[in-house]
């Protein structure tokens, strides 16, 4: 047989028993074939009730031993062989396809496949590619196929990629630490109801970060909207309060200025954007051009006021013994910011989410305040005798001494005094302060030489952290020599996504930083970010220049781990070169402590976990046990080694953080 028609092999005869009929696929198109008395025949697949896939279905005999190929959803009848109903309801036939059989090979002819006809997902698509967007996380299903195709078409071409994820909380934690990192946002993808409810915690985490990203969630068809619909929430209400930006796409909207608003409210205003997308509105046709950002951003520099460089510069002369506290919102500031604390001398303290802003190997490093941080922060806050606060939220995790003089400066005008009343706020880009104040700085001559009052006080600290080593017992290992370890082995430039929990105060004491930068969930708190997080930083080291070959750590406890250890897997498929360190105490350890320390009986913080070295290996990742703390380092060592996901379990004591 032979004409115009492109003839698929669809599988063997010897694979489908006479009686039965199968779903089979030929280029895209789904086709129900069935077998019956001798006779091989191919249809549509859908079935036009409500689309039930007929190869999921029966064949039947009838009157006359006539054969019928049964719909298993509601029972409708076809004739193979014609495609045409019984009768009884809407006679519409279903198309056939030819069928060649060559040596037991089955192939079905399929007209040559027409040209792709551009849709509103697609036009939707290349607008999010063309304002930079590079990176997708998500989960493909029923209610997003179209949108999923458009996005299929835009990796083929090399304008994004794509992360298939097992869970679609892992998807929106991971876009919120690619956001953290690089500034700019990912997307993440579901389907509606379950698959869109299942992303708020991570786009909360992005949100509370001020993180960017963007969410493009699948809808039921527009015709069913409202109650009862199978799978149908009012996802724009769903999002409202966590998105900054949140619309349905329908068939009359601006489809092109549409993800062009959804994309500026996330770059812009470091948020999250929301997109729904009905079913039906994804696959239809559209000629429109897809958009980008030329014309619709300016510059972001805002340069505080002459009257608050002068007040600025005369506070910071006058003050003896200043100190600086550096958050978040100074990331993009950093150099600045170290000229600055190295022109008048002063200690550079940093909140939990700054950690690594400067490397603790700095001369003017005094490590993170707070709960989680260090003596010697805490001490040189005690003696400060003025505050310089630089992209800082004052959380009352970090404990910035609310009583003495502060000068704030922040590009957000409503975090200046959020919480109470400050000596100086500033309104500005901090390097553009910091640039302004310096060269009208006098210096630290005549003052107390806080430089060697930080050497002598780290000497101290690091002389008590390995004292602390004596505490460990056959319990399991102590916290210190896991960070000990890992802070003379990761490698400097090294991206290190850290979970909540003991685990994240004993980084924030232990670890010390030589330029590595930290990504955590700040404001939230939400355990199971690391291994997600640890994704997010992946896909950056592959999108973008300046962060390509850097080594990703991830850090978690067991409690953390827990939450979504499946991405293992897509770890695996993607060969992520991501280290985890787990460490396994065998509770909710946090939990025990606040317990204990509000006299509360400990309830219900104990875990049963499997050996998750164990399951690494199965996974198809290295995995590696440690139960003594002189096998840290080599473990270790071997994990960062690997080209490739790799997970070292640590045996560790609750108590001894």
């Amino acid at each position: 047989m032979s004409d115009d028609r492109d003839w698929i092999s669809v599988g063997h005869v010897d694979d489908l028993p006479e009686g039965r009929v199968k779903t089979v696929t030929a280029r895209t198109v789904s086709i129900c074939l069935s077998h019956f008395d001798g006779q091989w025949a191919a249809m549509d697949n859908h079935c036009p009730h409500q689309g039930g896939p007929l190869g999921e279905g029966s064949i039947e005999k009838g009157e006359g031993g006539q054969c019928w190929i049964r719909c298993p959803w509601h029972g409708w009848d076809f004739d193979p062989l014609t495609g045409a109903p019984p009768g009884g309801h809407e006679d519409t036939g279903q198309t056939l396809y030819p069928i060649d059989i060559r040596e037991g090979e089955i192939f079905v002819g399929l007209e040559p496949e027409p040209p792709h006809e551009r849709t509103v997902t697609d036009v939707m698509v290349e607008t999010m590619a063309n304002w930079g967007i590079k990176r997708v996380f998500g989960m493909v299903g029923h209610s997003n196929l179209g949108l999923s195709d458009a996005i299929r078409l835009q990796t083929l071409e090399g304008n994004l990629g794509y992360i298939g994820i097992r869970h679609e909380g892992a998807a929106s934690f991971a876009a919120s630490a690619y956001g953290k990192l690089t500034g700019r946002p990912a997307a993440c993808l579901t389907i509606a109801g379950p698959g869109a409810t299942n992303l708020m915690t991570g786009l909360w985490d992005a949100k509370v970060d001020r993180a960017p990203v963007l969410a493009l969630t699948g809808q039921v068809q527009t015709q069913v909207f409202g109650p009862g619909a199978f799978q149908d929430i009012d996802l724009s209400q769903a999002f409202a309060a966590v998105s900054r930006f949140s619309q349905t796409v329908l068939t009359s909207s601006n489809h092109a200025e549409l993800m062009s608003l959804a994309c500026k409210n996330a770059i812009v205003e470091r948020d999250v954007a929301h997109l729904v997308f009905p079913d039906d509105v994804q696959t239809v046709p559209s000629a429109a051009d897809a958009r980008g950002p030329e014309g619709r951003t300016g510059g972001h520099t805002v340069t505080p006021s002459t009257d608050d460089i002068s007040k600025a510069v005369e506070m910071l002369n006058a003050a003896q013994r200043p100190i600086l506290v550096i958050g978040h919102g100074a990331l993009e500031a950093r150099p600045q910011i170290i000229a600055l604390a190295e022109k008048i001398g002063a200690p550079v303290l940093t909140t939990f989410k700054g950690k690594g802003l400067i490397a603790d190997t700095h001369p003017n490093a005094a490590g993170v305040l707070g709960r989680s941080g260090t003596p010697i922060a805490s001490w040189f806050m005690n003696e400060a005798d003025l505050i310089l606060t630089l992209g800082t939220s004052f959380a009352n995790h970090t404990g910035i001494e609310r009583s003495k003089p502060i000068i704030q400066v922040d590009f957000e005008r409503m975090q200046l005094g959020k919480f109470h009343p400050v000596a100086l706020p500033v309104w500005g880009e901090i390097g553009a302060f910091c640039e302004a104040v310096v060269p009208a700085l006098s210096g630290a001559d005549g003052k107390p030489d806080q430089i060697a009052e930080l050497a002598e006080r780290w000497e101290i600290w690091r002389k008590e952290k390995t004292s602390r080593m004596a505490e460990e017992t056959e319990k399991g290992i102590h916290a210190f020599a896991v960070f000990d370890a890992l802070s003379r082995l990761a490698p400097e430039d090294a991206i290190i996504a850290c979970d909540v929990g003991n685990n994240t105060y004993s980084f924030g004491r232990y670890f010390e930083t030589k330029g590595q930068r930290v990504l955590m969930s700040g404001y939230l708190g939400s355990i199971g970010f690391g291994f997600p997080a640890g994704m997010g930083a992946w896909a950056a080291t592959q999108d973008f220049d300046e962060y390509k070959g850097r080594k990703v750590i991830s850090i978690s406890g067991d409690g953390g781990f827990g939450q979504y250890p499946w991405e293992l897997t897509t770890a695996v498929k993607h060969n992520m070169n991501i280290t985890h360190i787990l460490l396994n105490n065998g509770e909710l350890g946090k939990i025990s402590k606040e317990q204990r320390a509000g006299e509360w009986p400990v309830w219900e913080t104990g875990l049963h976990n499997p050996s998750f070295a164990a399951f690494a290996k199965i996974c198809g990742a290295h995995g590696e046990k440690v139960v003594h703390s002189k096998d840290i380092a080599s473990a270790i060592e071997k994990a960062l080694a690997v080209d490739g996901p790799a997970l070292v379990e640590i045996m560790t004591d609750a108590d001894l953080v």
